[in-house]
């Protein structure tokens, strides 16, 4: 019997949040036992620090090299296959609740169903400009104000939407156990927190004590002394006009753990469901993040960068059977994702429509490490100047951009990436070995040529599209309300029996 999926997506969470001297400080029952129970991989690491490349890579296990997904404002092609293509191929019902950040006309990718609609737009506007790397885009670049301005709020934007996400996935399996159709599932609930606005509600908020919030580890060195990547992040949130305080940094920290256990209790309900409905011994589930949040490490904030609270997150897999409680060492990406999911449901991975970057981490979860296996990350986004890339292995981490200084850090004897080694004479033989392998795997003059001729046909399609009528690609659910409850067309007893469950008499 093929296995269903539950993947509870959050966005913007940090993977060192669930290390051993982090986890204790977060109010999480529910994660931690997904965690308890399952497989958890310890070096998971986004393929790109922002919201739509790292969920294009996601969607179709491609880097945003190949799949064009270059930043928040570029278009998933209809064209590129998805996991839920893929599952749909291989005899699934697929439904996504809440935020996928997909931009362009297609607003299904896959899927068969959007129970909401997103958070963010749809359209080109949020495209960055390398013909002028610098300039501050006001209306739509993240600013300091969200730190500045963080705590207690019983409604915002962001809570908005992730009640509604809720609330359609505890729906939707409801619907799956009636059982009117009889494939197995892929239902994907995707929350929008504990991204910043860091605004929690009084709740989730007093389940920590202030005092005890504990604050970041790397102390902000100052702009001059910041890698010339970190000044322009600086730069790209307007820090000059802030002033972050002490007590600002504990504030949105701990609005941001109030968002995480607020988090937890969404997914508790819907894990309860998931039990109600007799769902739990046949479905995986994968708790998983999109990036994760610098939360005043080195006096960075939000995403955009390659240190390990921006560029590490959490990936868990819970599976219904064949897999025990267990830890995984060996670097993974989102990537990995599509062809963990079709070899869970009894496909083959190595059989695919095209290219992917990604490769299964079904084995991994069974025990066996992969020491020689690679994690990549790119960003092509607002704050850098031409395309910048990661190559995690082993121990140790490597960055690349043509515009400036490489970077390697030992993770093991350095985990706040306080030294980098790459110009150690001891590291030579190490550094030429990864510059083999990004030379094998990027040509950077073709992906400068291909994120710059991306932007351009992109502004020009924004600018022109603001021009007269203007048609939004923002998805908006279908609701068919003369198919929902009793209408005349229907037959009344009929309609009853198949919506209730459990079915009388069971």
């Amino acid at each position: 019997m093929q296995p269903n999926f539950l993947i509870l997506m959050v966005d913007q969470m940090a993977g060192p949040l669930l290390d051993d001297d982090m986890i204790k400080h977060l109010h999480i029952p529910n994660m931690r036992k997904l965690i308890d129970k399952g497989v958890k991989f310890n070096n998971c690491y986004t393929p790109s620090p922002l919201c739509t490349p790292s969920r294009g890579s996601f969607m179709t296990g491609m880097l945003p090299s190949r799949n064009g997904i270059y930043d928040n404002a570029a278009e998933f092609k209809a064209t590129t296959p998805s996991f839920a293509h893929y599952l749909r191929d291989l005899g699934y019902q697929t439904a996504l609740s809440g935020k996928m950040h997909f931009v362009g006309p297609d607003q299904l990718h896959g899927f068969e169903e959007r129970l909401t609609t997103d958070i963010y737009p749809a359209d080109f506007g949020w495209t960055p400009d390398w013909q002028n790397p610098l300039q501050r885009i006001d209306w739509w670049y993240h600013n300091l104000s969200s730190v500045t301005t963080a705590g207690v709020a019983e409604i915002s934007n962001q809570l908005e939407f992730d009640d509604d996400v809720a609330y359609h996935a505890q729906l939707k399996l409801y619907q799956y156990a009636r059982r009117l159709d009889t494939r197995p599932f892929c239902l994907c609930v995707s929350f929008t927190h504990p991204h910043d606005p860091y605004v929690a509600r009084q709740k989730y908020w007093d389940l920590y004590d202030h005092e005890q919030i504990p604050m970041p580890k790397v102390a902000d060195p100052g702009y001059a002394l910041q890698d010339p990547h970190s000044q322009r992040l600086y730069d790209a949130v307007d820090y000059t006009n802030f002033t972050v305080t002490a007590d600002d940094i504990r504030q949105a920290r701990h609005a941001y753990f109030a968002n995480i256990s607020y988090l937890d209790e969404k997914m508790g309900a819907i894990l309860a469901v998931l039990e109600q409905c007799g769902f739990a011994d046949n479905t995986h589930i994968l708790l998983c993040s999109d990036h994760g949040d610098m939360l005043g490490e080195r006096g960075l904030w939000y995403k955009m960068s390659f240190f390990e609270y921006s560029c590490r997150i959490p990936l868990v897999l819970s599976a219904a059977h064949g897999f025990g409680p267990t830890q995984v060492n060996t670097p993974v990406t989102n990537c990995d994702i599509l062809p963990s999911l079709i070899e869970l449901a009894g496909g083959d991975p190595q059989d695919l429509a095209c290219t992917i970057d990604g490769s299964s981490f079904v084995g991994l979860a069974k025990g066996q490490e992969q020491p020689q296996r690679s994690a990549y990350s790119e960003y092509c986004a607002e704050g850098s100047m031409g395309p910048m890339v990661m190559i995690r292995k082993g121990q140790y981490k490597y960055t690349y951009s043509t515009t400036e200084p490489e970077q390697l850090f030992d993770l093991h004897s350095d985990p706040l990436e306080l030294t980098n080694l790459a110009g150690a004479p001891e590291q030579q033989e190490r550094i030429n070995g990864f510059r083999q392998e990004r030379h094998a795997r990027w040509d950077f003059d073709q992906f400068t040529r291909a994120v710059i001729s991306s932007q351009r046909c992109r502004n020009l399609v924004d600018r022109a599209q603001r021009q007269g009528i203007f048609t939004a690609w923002d998805y908006q659910p279908q609701i068919d309300a003369k198919q929902r409850f009793m209408r005349n067309h229907l037959d009344l007893n009929v309609l009853e029996t198949n919506n209730r469950y459990p079915k009388a008499g069971s």
